[in-house]
């Protein structure tokens, strides 16, 4: 295909409009011909921003269902629980699909996605992010390289930020399981999809895990708190803060994430984050919300050949989803602090250090998975034009 892939966007929130940054770049490559998004502003904002056609945008991906083909693939960035029914009907007419984490949130769902994407004849590509990291790429070819020799046990860490789970899973769109998917799910799936990339084609046999929810609880709610930050008197010595981490973003002239959700009818100000925290959800006492999903989980597992693994995700921490990993082998031992990676030779008793190149084009950004948007979104139009083996 020498012509730019065009793409629908369903869902013009945080991943959508990152993806679709792509067509910004390489309008030779990538086009968005089409948005789909309840939300008024969200989808007016991505429509400017591409040129979209207003016969082309909508506020109901079944809408582009009932159209005749006009793109070449979707961009499906909807909230978890709404991933399903459009993969499954948009497959069927016959576009290629890219798919936000996590799949769906069930086995019979993702199942169903597989099954209507290998009838229609068309790709699925799940964005399991972390796979097109180069730094990801790196660790997997010093692994198969024999480096550190035979690989028997991973350590991986996801230290998720204390103010970003406090956004995402206390306040925010995946704080309830009912009504998007548990915490290891909606942020680690890529994590564990990792280790079993890592461990090559060994397979997992054995699974146990613990989590719990271990703080943002009623119970823990200080004396004196208000059911809302904005008019809380002891607001001012929570680290949780919705003023600390929003109206503080804003008057230091921040507008991107996480401000940026908690206004989806406005431009982020001071006087519209105000309104959002005193009648928005993301304005809750930390300890009054619904929330339930855990806030700390392990996963350890036990795969063919002896290969342990341990992997934590855990919401108090000072790093944002900065992952650690150390992989132990009978050679020698890799480690990754998210920054570099050291490989310690037990013969030599030398450490090397290895690095990846992270840029990327930079009007795309790099969000909160360093270079890995780019290479996925890069990767799949790759696929759709001509080369499927890039997913």
């Amino acid at each position: 295909m020498s012509s730019p892939v065009d793409v629908i966007v369903v869902g013009a929130g945080n991943r959508g409009k990152n993806y679709s940054n792509y067509a910004v770049i390489f309008p030779d490559q990538m086009r968005v011909v089409g948005i789909a998004d309840p939300r008024d502003f969200a989808r007016k904002k991505l429509q400017a921003r591409h040129k979209v056609a207003d016969e082309n945008t909508f506020n109901d991906w079944h809408c582009i269902v009932e159209r005749e083909k006009f793109a070449d693939a979707v961009l499906i960035c909807t909230p978890d629980r709404l991933h399903k029914d459009p993969a499954v009907a948009l497959a069927k007419k016959g576009y290629h699909v890219l798919l936000e984490k996590p799949m769906a949130v069930t086995e019979e769902d993702c199942t169903e996605i597989v099954e209507a994407c290998i009838q229609s004849g068309v790709m699925l590509t799940v964005c399991h992010v972390l796979r097109y990291d180069p730094v990801i790429h790196r660790i997997k070819g010093l692994i198969d390289s024999g480096v550190i020799g035979d690989v028997f046990h991973i350590q991986h860490l996801e230290p998720v930020g204390f103010y970003h789970f406090a956004h995402s899973f206390v306040r925010g769109n995946w704080r309830n399981e009912a009504e998007s998917s548990f915490a290891l799910l909606a942020k680690s799936c890529h994590d564990l999809d990792l280790i079993h990339h890592w461990a090559g084609g060994r397979r997992c046999i054995k699974v146990s895990s613990f989590g719990s929810l271990s703080h943002f609880t009623k119970e823990n709610k200080p004396a004196n708190a208000a059911n809302r930050c904005i008019d809380c008197p002891v607001e001012g010595d929570c680290a949780y803060s919705a003023k600390k981490i929003y109206l503080d973003q804003v008057k230091r002239g921040g507008v991107g994430w996480p401000v940026s959700v908690i206004c989806s009818n406005s431009v982020p100000d001071i006087e519209s984050v105000t309104e959002a925290l005193r009648t928005g959800p993301y304005g809750r006492c930390v300890y009054e919300c619904d929330n339930d999903v855990c806030s700390n989980q392990v996963v350890n597992m036990e795969f063919e050949g002896g290969l342990t693994a341990a992997f934590t995700m855990v919401a108090f921490t000072e790093e944002i989803c900065l992952r650690k990993t150390s992989i132990h082998g009978s050679k020698g031992e890799l480690s990754y602090n998210g920054y570099e990676i050291k490989v310690f030779d037990f013969l030599t008793r030398k450490t090397t250090k290895y690095t990846a190149d992270m840029s990327v084009p930079g009007n795309f950004g790099t969000g909160g998975h360093g270079a890995a948007d780019y290479h996925l979104i890069d990767s799949f139009i790759a696929a759709v034009k001509q080369d499927s083996s890039r997913i």
